[in-house]
């Protein structure tokens, strides 16, 4: 009985038809599976254009701000360079080198006349680079705290140094016009 009924469906006919079916549910399984694929690449090339696209606009906007602060920078030089040659700008920066030559000489005083000859070159590339932006933080420090560098004092005119009620030095008592 086992062998008439295994001989019934196992008939050509039927065999084929298991095959062909067999055959069609795989068929469909890699149908799917190849749809899915490609529907996950269209997915991922969406993706890819937009990150390209806003990247390109963060490139475009970088690119903006570095030139803006570019003519910026650019505008600050000239407005110091514009300031540095006002007469009381200059005075105040030949003194402030006159300063810290002098400071440089208390350190090194050996020889006075080349010593000192190096140490007003050597104060003036000083506030040449500051100018140019190479020492901002002594710079801030040097405009809030007010003084000519560390604990160092700037001359005063003889003036300033008589005491009150005293008539100064160069003076004979009245007010100088």
């Amino acid at each position: 009985m086992l062998a008439a009924l295994t001989e019934q469906i196992f008939t050509p006919l039927n065999t084929f038809l298991l095959g062909f079916l067999l055959g069609v549910i795989f068929l469909v399984l890699s149908l799917y599976s190849h749809w899915k694929t490609k529907r996950e690449f269209k997915r991922y090339r969406t993706h890819l254009s937009d990150k390209l696209e806003l990247d390109a606009k963060q490139m475009q906007d970088t690119g903006k701000e570095k030139s803006r602060l570019a003519q910026e920078n650019e505008n600050l030089r000239l407005q110091i360079a514009r300031l540095s040659e006002r007469s009381d700008n200059k005075m105040m920066r030949e003194l402030e080198i006159l300063a810290r030559a002098e400071k440089h000489m208390l350190i090194n005083a050996p020889g006075f006349a080349p010593a000192w000859e190096l140490a007003k070159s050597q104060a003036l590339s000083q506030i040449q680079s500051e100018e140019s932006g190479q020492s901002f933080p002594q710079r801030m420090f040097r405009k809030l705290l007010g003084t000519g560098g560390q604990g160092t004092v700037v001359a005063l005119p003889q003036d300033a140094t008589a005491k009150p009620g005293e008539p100064s030095n160069g003076s004979t008592g009245g007010t100088a016009a």
